[in-house]
């Protein structure tokens, strides 16, 4: 058995010493005796070569700069990789390389050093060249290349790469070629075959291109598309593409331009332009004309629309739209935007003319507005800091005939106000605003529409409790005043508390009070054509205080299988002092009243504190519900009030006139996910006759056979006149539409939409909505029309404006073409 080894005994100092100093000298930590001589030797000639003219020293024979090209000792497919300090840099002027793995040299005329791997290198001492082959990546800056072989030649600063020729751009753009040919910084050269990849699924190919400072690249025979090739067959034409005899792609521009361009659809030509230029793909906002709209209108004739966008800087962009028709003078539209830190502002304005038989035709047969014609739009938000902001909507437009006829956004009525608010978590909230109505009816009386300012209010809920509730309280100002000199000022504050308690067998008691304080200085009310109620003028005050007890009382069941059944029913005892008329004080937003289960267990049913609800009353309710498993439910809501005394201040028509108020109920319908039914109805307190329904059904189907997102939906809407509003004429009206989409093999979406809204009343149509199209990744058409039945309530004839026929083509990175009719 051979006995185990003992410790090893340790060597001399000297020993140690020898190979310490070996070790160091092999790491480069310490100089060798041969470097020790060679050193001695230069400082005893260091005299002799000064004594020397300078053209009689004689160059080192060993050139510094090789010293990066030598060989790197690699074996078969192992990759090499190597640092090139000079690579763009010719012998004379490179800098000495240290060795493999030291920090390169940077050449101030470059993006910085090249860096590069290969399965091979060779580097030809004679004629300065690097030949790499196998695999070869190189990098320099934020430029990235591949390819099958790379050649630099350090005498003319060229790189020659062979073979799946790739170049990655910063931004991520990327070129192709079967081969390149580039200059200094790889910003110069001239490539072969050439195919890029652009952002937005954008694709260019070209018989060859040629770089100039990396920033443009002029393309020979380019061909353009956004749009993928057929997998079945590739070598089929895809949907869209453009030819042209030659393209620039400007990166400092940020645009692609074409000469003698052909836009092909299906591989057929189809639109010919000796000049057409883009937006480069990477760029969402670039400067210049944008695609015309063209059409044709009853009052425009023929007309053409060039828009040009200017995209100021990255904040702020100005849209500059023309429209030039053959019966119409020529109009100027004018769209402005600019983001703030703190803020945004939006302006939109236009300038046109019409003479007096143009403004009665856009009238319709009206006097409409002759001359000068025009609107104003603008809106702007900005935070003063976390808890304060401040905002404006100016609008203002000469007609609603000229805002129909230049198809701008219609609005019954413009609203201008200019507002500062403040918030304070969930506690708190503050505003203070002024406002301005213009109404576009020729029926209008601008005398009775009044401006608006003062208003304000403020609002604190506190968290803490209150005698086991909650309370809320407000104040509020607001000021009115009419052209005819009829003005109202009023000061308001409400008070609430509201505490709910649990009852020993699970009903719920919820205890209310509110306090409302009213005062007002009127005058002139007298001459108020829209509520004139002389007795008004002067300064009054009002108040009322409100205490209610509501008590529900749920009661549940399982029905197993099919889901929970409730039953709850609810009763409301409210009280308060009984008010009378209140036709001393003014009234300006009590007006509009509508009476349903939403408001049935309010204290006060009227939306505004002009007027105030008083006496004793009782609510009463009865809600049922089923929910099922499958998270359907179907739920019905029936209820209504009665009253101690008869209401003198409700306006008619409204349900509350009577003690015994009218029914007012609400059923939901959702037992299945794709089926949403609610409706909402009156009905008189005596004879159960219809008063009043809103209605709305959704059935979102999804997917049927080869449909998707098939939905259809319905309505109807009925009410009575309001005869506080002169112009009231109630409404009876049905709704239907439906939508579907069909998705094909390749990824492409067709789409159609249609919405048709009649009047029972009138027994014609009131708007008649139809979209159909198509979209995919590179290609929109669409087709849209509207037909509306509106008419002019002095002449009775419909609206020039009424009808809008709008097809859109939209070529992806490209631009949107729209045709416009009728």
């Amino acid at each position: 058995m051979v006995p185990p080894l003992g410790p090893p005994r340790p060597l001399p100092r000297f020993a140690r010493r020898l190979i310490r100093r070996a070790q160091a000298r092999r790491l480069g930590l310490r100089p060798s005796p041969r470097l020790w001589r060679c050193l001695a030797l230069a400082i005893l000639l260091a005299p002799v070569e000064l004594l020397l003219p300078a053209s009689a020293q004689i160059a080192p024979a060993f050139d510094p700069a090789s010293q990066t090209f030598a060989p790197m000792g690699f074996v078969d497919s192992q990759m090499a990789r190597e640092t090139l300090p000079s690579l763009l840099s010719s012998p004379a002027a490179s800098a000495p390389a240290g060795p493999a793995g030291a920090t390169p040299v940077v050449d101030n005329r470059t993006d910085g050093p090249v860096t590069f791997s290969a399965e091979e290198v060779e580097y030809d001492r004679e004629r300065e060249r690097v030949v790499a082959r196998g695999r070869v990546e190189a990098w320099q800056g934020g430029r990235f290349l591949r390819a099958d072989s790379f050649t630099y030649d350090r005498n003319t600063r060229v790189a020659l790469l062979q073979g799946n020729v790739q170049i990655i751009e910063a931004d991520g753009q990327v070129f192709y070629a079967e081969e390149a040919e580039l200059g200094d910084g790889f910003r110069d050269g001239v490539l072969t075959e050439i195919r890029a990849r652009l952002a937005q699924n954008a694709r260019l190919a070209g018989n060859g291109a040629r770089r100039t400072d990396g920033t443009v690249t002029e393309i020979a025979r380019p061909v353009y598309s956004s749009c993928n090739l057929c997998e079945a067959d590739p070598t089929r034409p895809p949907l869209w593409q453009m030819r042209a005899r030659t393209a620039t792609q400007d990166r400092e521009s940020q645009r692609i331009s074409y000469r003698d361009a052909t836009v092909q659809i299906g591989g057929i030509p189809l639109f010919y332009t000796p000049f057409l230029s883009h937006p480069d793909p990477q760029t969402p906002r670039a400067s210049g004309f944008l695609f015309p709209t063209n059409g044709y209108t009853r009052f425009l004739g023929a007309f053409t629309q060039t828009p040009y966008f200017w995209a100021i800087d990255e904040t702020q962009d100005l849209l500059v739209t023309p429209t030039i028709g053959t019966l119409a003078p020529p109009n100027l539209a004018l769209e402005y935007r600019r983001r703030f830190n703190n803020g945004e502002l939006q302006m939109q304005g236009s300038i046109g003319y019409m003479n007096q038989e143009q403004a009665e035709r856009a009238a319709a047969g009206g006097t409409g507005s002759p001359g000068i014609n025009g609107h104003f739009f603008s809106r702007g938000r900005f935070a003063i800091n976390e808890n304060w902001r401040i905002g404006f909507d100016g609008n203002y437009a000469s007609s609603d005939s000229y805002l129909r006829t230049y198809k701008f956004e219609y609005r019954r009525v413009l609203t201008s106000t200019a507002y500062v608010e403040g918030f304070w978590g969930t506690e708190a909230y503050a505003r203070l605003d002024v406002r301005y109505y213009q109404g576009l009816n020729t029926a209008d009386d601008l005398s009775t529409i009044p401006f608006v300012g003062p208003n304000g209010i403020y609002e604190h809920a506190p968290r803490k409790q209150f005698l086991g509730g909650y309370i809320t309280s407000d104040v509020g100002v607001l000021g009115l005043t009419r052209p005819t000199g009829t003005f109202s000022q009023r000061l308001a504050s409400r008070v609430s508390w509201e505490r709910p308690v649990q009852g020993a067998f699970g009903d719920i008691i919820t205890f209310r009070s509110q306090f409302d304080g009213t005062g007002y200085y009127a005058g002139n009310q007298q001459n108020n054509g829209f509520n004139p109620l002389p007795e008004a003028n002067g300064i009054h005050a009002n108040g009322n205080i409100r205490i209610a007890a509501d008590w529900r009382m749920p009661f549940i069941r399982s029905a197993g299988e099919w889901g929970t059944q409730m039953i709850e029913p609810r009763v409301q005892l409210v009280t308060g002092p009984h008010l009378g008329r209140q036709l001393r004080f003014p009234n300006e937003d009590a007006l509009d009243f509508e009476f349903t289960e939403a408001n049935l267990f309010q204290l006060s049913r009227y939306t505004g504190r002009d007027r105030m609800e008083g006496t004793t009353r009782a609510d009463l309710a009865l809600r049922g519900s089923w929910d099922f498993v499958n998270g359907g439910r179907v739920e019905a809501v029936v209820g209504r009030s009665f009253r101690t005394t008869q209401s003198t201040t409700f306006p008619l028509n409204t349900g509350l006139n009577d003690r015994a108020s009218d029914w007012v109920t609400r059923s939901t319908w959702t037992p299945v996910s794709w089926v949403d039914l609610i409706a909402r109805n009156r009905f008189d307190s005596e004879s159960f006759q219809h008063r009043a329904t809103d209605a709305v059904a959704n059935f979102n189907l999804g997917r049927v056979g080869a449909l998707s997102n098939l939905s259809l939906n319905g309505g109807y809407l009925f009410n009575n006149r309001l005869p506080q509003f002169t112009s009231s004429t109630g409404r009876n009206e049905v709704l239907v539409g439906a939508s579907v989409q069909y998705r094909t093999a390749a990824g492409g979406v067709w789409r159609a939409a249609g919405s048709l809204r009649y009047d029972v009343v009138a027994d014609t149509p009131a708007m008649v909505i139809a979209n159909f199209g198509y979209e995919d990744e590179c290609f929109i058409i669409e087709g849209r029309f509207l037909r509306r039945y509106a008419r002019n309530s002095t002449t009775g004839e419909p609206f020039m404006g009424n009808t809008v026929f709008l097809v859109r083509l939209g070529f992806k990175t490209v631009g949107d073409y729209f045709f416009r009719a009728i």
